[in-house]
Order: structure tokens, then C-alpha cells, then sequence
């Protein structure tokens, strides 16, 4: 793995071919979000976005405990919480980040406050069973102010995200995956493994149709269906100019698997 941080708090790693594994390494933290993870997960996703080799990418934390339980508390009360986000990324280096390809959150332990909100950030998730996942900012008169009082509420049900705004208290993996928060359960051991095949089943289809379809879908709640039409025209057009949009059918006929190209 790399280091991208300037340590080894943020490793980036290649696992299987166009797919990225990206790990917060600061398990005795709890992957709390410090400022060199947010430097890191800025690098991350800058990294991610430009090579076109990669074509997905998973987002986990080390150790069996935590996915991340938010900002590194410590790093705010000594006055240095600025550090915490980007000036691109956000909080994290990433709730904020501009992606065009698809991110798979790993959660083989709890995802709170920051750390729920790194997950909503994320397209796709695969949790363990012992995970939880809550924003408890009230409890510390704090605002989830890195996209989770917003992004919640388009997650869930619309009462259960306030519920859990407005008390602090988690829910487990599998209330999680009833609302549709999440979108695989399994034992924390196969956390990885099952979000890389994940990834691996993306990856199976064509990069640049991927990409543009993400990138209609994830405004799909934020504009007018007038508007919705014409990204989905020209998502049209510019596939029609690719190789791979060549590729797709001749591959149907020849009875084959495509090969892509991903332009």
C-alpha cells in the first residue's frame, strides 16, 4: 500500500485490476478524522479521479472497531479542527470532494457523526452486523454540519432520520439495511472482500456509462425531471462517441465478453 498522508494514516492501494482500496489507519484513534487524514482522503480521491485505470474505489478504516467515529475530538478542543477538512474535500478531505467514479464504503466497525457522514458521502456501502451508525452531534452541541442533516434525511425515512438527529442515538446494521442506508450486511470479517466484489461486479460493465450514469442518478433528488432529461441526453451523445459504446453490442453478437477500454 501507499502512504498518502505523509504517514501511514491514509493507505492507498491498488487490490484487484481498476479497483482502489483507500484505508484510514489511525485504528487506535478509532479512525477519527485528524488533519492528516483529511490530507490523505483529499490525495485519495485526487489519485482515484486521475487514473484511468481505476475505475472504482472502497473506503474502510483498520482495525475491528471503527469505520470512523468522526472528527479526532482532541484535535477540536486543542483549537486545531480548520485542519480537519479541505478546502475541496470538506470535512474529511472528502463529504465535499467532487467524484465521478463509484465509492464503496467498508464499515467492518461503527460509523458516527463524521464518520456516518463519510459513509453517506460514499455511493455504496457493505457493513458488518456489530456496526452501528448515528450522528450524536446534539449530545456534544455540535451541528452534523459535514452533510449528515441533510444527506440523512435523503438516505432513510424521513422520521427516522429525524429521530436520529434529534436524539443521538445509533441504529444497527440491520435497521440500517431495512431503511436502505446500507446496502450489504455481513460478518465483520467479510466486510472487505464482499465490497471489493462489489466494486468487481462495477467493474464488470462499461467505466465511462458507469460514471455518467452516477453522475445523473446522484442529482436525480436535486433537479426538475426538464433538467434530469437533458443530462441524460447528453450522457447520450458523448457515450455514442466512445469505443466502448462500439464495443457493448459487438461483444452481444460475438457471443463474447466486452472488453473495455474505457474510451
Amino acid at each position: 500500500m501507499a502512504d498518502l498522508a505523509g504517514s501511514d494514516t491514509v493507505l492507498f492501494a491498488v487490490a484487484e485490476p481498476h479497483i482502489a482500496l483507500v484505508t484510514i489507519n489511525r485504528p487506535e484513534a478509532r479512525n477519527a478524522v485528524n488533519g492528516a487524514v483529511a490530507t490523505g482522503l483529499e490525495a485519495a480521491v485526487e489519485q482515484v479521479e486521475a487514473d484511468p485505470d481505476i475505475w472504482a474505489a472502497v473506503l474502510t478504516g483498520a482495525g475491528p472497531h471503527a469505520f470512523c467515529a468522526g472528527a479526532d475530538l482532541k484535535e477540536v478542543s486543542a483549537g486545531r479542527s480548520a485542519a480537519l477538512a479541505t478546502e475541496r474535500g470538506g470535512f474529511g478531505g472528502f463529504v465535499r470532494a467532487r467524484r465521478s467514479k463509484l465509492w464503496i464504503a467498508a464499515a467492518q466497525g461503527h460509523a458516527l457523526a463524521g464518520g456516518l457522514e463519510l459513509l453517506l458521502s460514499c455511493d455504496l456501502a457493505v457493513v458488518a452486523e456489530t456496526a452501528t451508525f448515528g450522528l450524536p452531534e446534539v449530545k456534544r452541541s455540535l451541528v452534523a454540519g459535514a452533510g449528515g442533516v441533510f444527506r440523512l434525511p435523503r438516505a432513510v425515512p424521513k422520521a427516522i432520520a429525524l429521530q436520529m438527529i434529534a436524539t443521538g442515538e445509533p441504529i444497527t446494521a440491520a435497521r440500517a439495511e431495512q431503511f436502505g442506508l446500507v446496502n450489504l450486511v455481513v460478518p465483520a470479517a467479510d466486510v472487505v472482500g464482499t465490497a471489493l466484489g462489489l466494486a468487481r461486479k462495477v467493474c464488470a460493465n462499461a467505466p465511462i456509462a458507469v460514471r455518467e450514469s452516477l453522475t445523473i442518478a446522484r442529482q436525480a433528488a436535486d433537479l426538475d425531471e426538464a433538467a434530469l432529461w437533458e443530462l441524460s441526453r447528453a450522457a447520450g451523445q458523448r457515450i455514442r462517441q466512445t469505443e466502448d459504446f462500439q464495443e457493448g453490442p459487438r461483444a452481444f453478437v460475438e457471443k463474447r465478453l466486452p472488453h473495455w477500454v474505457g474510451r
